[in-house]
């Protein structure tokens, strides 16, 4: 039997006796705190001498003769506690001492310092209020194996305050972006995540079946077409921030199940974006990392507008020589592609030629915030292209830190040249694109209604975060990342 078990089973010992005893401590419905345990520390020259209560996670004893020394840890932060024999009675004493690391306790007693200036509770009483029947982590101070910090999260929260101190800084992220948006009159709605047509991004969507009326749907890739279709009804600022789910791989950079906003604004333009973006960033900034200067993976970064400006085809043709402004077909992609490093090109049409790329010589290089502009039509099926030059539109993506953040453009309205654009990207489809958008006829039926000009933009939360919080990957900023399911031996 495992240590842990061992462990385990002493736990369970000492509960059936506490039941014995006709004490259950899962029978607790609440505890009246008076101040968390970080308040104590702040205000220890106003509260010294008076009576407090804290509650939280015993994860330190020490026993010295008739008295004994505790670490108690709650969500702001941790408080040392003082008990001592002639306070709690040799029952309680003994009790106390009792306790295992773990175990969820309330304390009540006087504030005080030590002899060694140490600021703690001097228990006067306590009530064990969930009992922790598995130990700690081995060497809790310092959990690093990242399959066990994944896959049992909340014991990396549990014993790793910087593990902490991420998710709640994306937590503050998030609330600022929803704050900045509201602060420019964008209005938050939220959209189907269960849709019967999916569409608003180039990927492969999950399906699932609704029993009930007996209908395949798929988990929604984005929820562009649905804000759009807000536009059409009458609002003129609207976003959302939520989950979106794509059937792709698991890597440092990518969860299949991640976290985007998007908003849209009637009567602006992709120059609006750019100019949204900026702003909501430097608040982000400003929320987490105390400015708009910050570091990631070594790189220092300023956030500071404008951002840089390059146009895509242009950046690939400089870094990689390839100019796909003069490639027509995708067999001319791959023999123009064919000496660089790009791994197995067999099966890439034009678009896919010009992302690898762009990813394998460009964006390696876009440390400083940049957008990247003009990108190709045929790749482009919701942006509105240039009236003297259509076969490019008015679209970007921001990246920053080497990567990817946003995508952004004005907005096509055009339904006859929206409806053209989905015939073509069935077409792809029935060519093997297995990521190409599907045909959504009641969205072609909406811009039939009218849609305003508009400019619209998506981020990826997650991303945004990994950045901004200098996170090794996307795990560290997902509280509950999907991994592969664990092959037992």
């Amino acid at each position: 039997m495992s240590e842990t078990m061992d462990q385990r089973e002493v736990r369970l010992g000492k509960l059936r006796a506490m039941r014995e005893r006709g004490t259950d401590p899962f029978e607790q419905t609440s505890y009246a705190r008076t101040h968390p345990a970080a308040d104590l520390q702040a205000r220890f020259a106003d509260l010294e001498g008076q009576a407090v209560a804290v509650a939280g996670r015993l994860m330190a004893l020490r026993e010295h003769g008739k008295s004994g020394f505790a670490d108690l840890a709650d969500e702001s932060g941790s408080v040392q506690l003082f008990v001592r024999l002639n306070n709690l009675g040799e029952e309680r004493f003994a009790e106390f001492l009792g306790l295992d690391l773990g175990d969820i306790i309330g304390v009540a007693g006087t504030l005080m310092k030590t002899r060694s200036e140490e600021i703690s509770v001097e228990a006067t009483g306590f009530t064990l209020l969930a009992k922790a029947l598995r130990p700690l982590p081995e060497k809790w101070h310092g959990l690093k194996d990242p399959e066990t910090r994944y896959r049992q999260r909340y014991l990396d929260l549990l014993v790793n305050p910087e593990a902490r101190a991420t998710l709640a800084k994306r937590s503050r992220m998030v609330a600022r972006l929803r704050r900045a948006l509201a602060d420019r009159g964008f209005m938050e709605f939220q959209t189907p995540i269960l849709q019967p047509i999916y569409g608003g991004a180039a990927a492969r969507p999950f399906t699932t079946h609704h029993n009930a009326l007996d209908m395949t749907l798929f988990m929604r890739i984005a929820p562009e077409l649905y804000l759009k279709r807000l536009l059409v009804g009458g609002f003129e600022r609207v976003f959302e921030i939520g989950p979106m789910f794509r059937n792709e791989g698991v890597d440092a950079r990518h969860n299949p199940e991640f976290t985007m906003v998007e908003a849209y604004q009637a009567y602006g333009d992709w120059e609006d974006m750019m100019a949204l973006m900026e702003g909501v960033i430097v608040e982000l900034a400003d929320e987490v990392c105390g400015g708009p200067r910050f570091t990631y993976r070594g790189h220092e970064i300023d956030v500071t507008p404008p951002f840089a400006r390059v146009k895509l085809l242009e950046a690939v043709r400089d870094a990689a020589g390839v100019d796909f402004a003069a490639l027509e077909t995708d067999e001319e992609a791959r023999a123009a592609c064919a000496g660089l490093d790009l791994g197995a090109t067999e099966a890439d049409n034009w678009g896919a030629l010009l992302d690898k790329c762009f990813d394998r010589y460009v964006q390696p290089e876009l440390v400083q915030p940049t957008f990247v502009t003009e990108y190709p039509t045929r790749i482009s099926p919701l942006a509105k292209h240039m009236p003297d030059r259509p076969e490019m539109t008015y679209r970007f993506e921001l990246f920053m830190g080497t990567e990817e953040c946003g995508n952004a453009f004005s907005e096509l309205n055009d339904p006859l040249v929206q409806r053209q654009r989905f015939e073509e990207q069935v077409a792809a489809r029935a060519a093997g694109d297995a990521e190409a958008h599907p045909f959504d006829e009641d969205f072609v039926t909406a811009l039939e209604h009218g849609m305003p000009p508009a400019g619209g933009m998506g981020m990826g939360v997650d991303r945004l975060a990994m950045v901004l919080l200098d996170a090794p990957n996307l795990r560290e900023v997902i509280a509950f990342p999907l991994l592969r399911t664990r092959t037992e031996e």
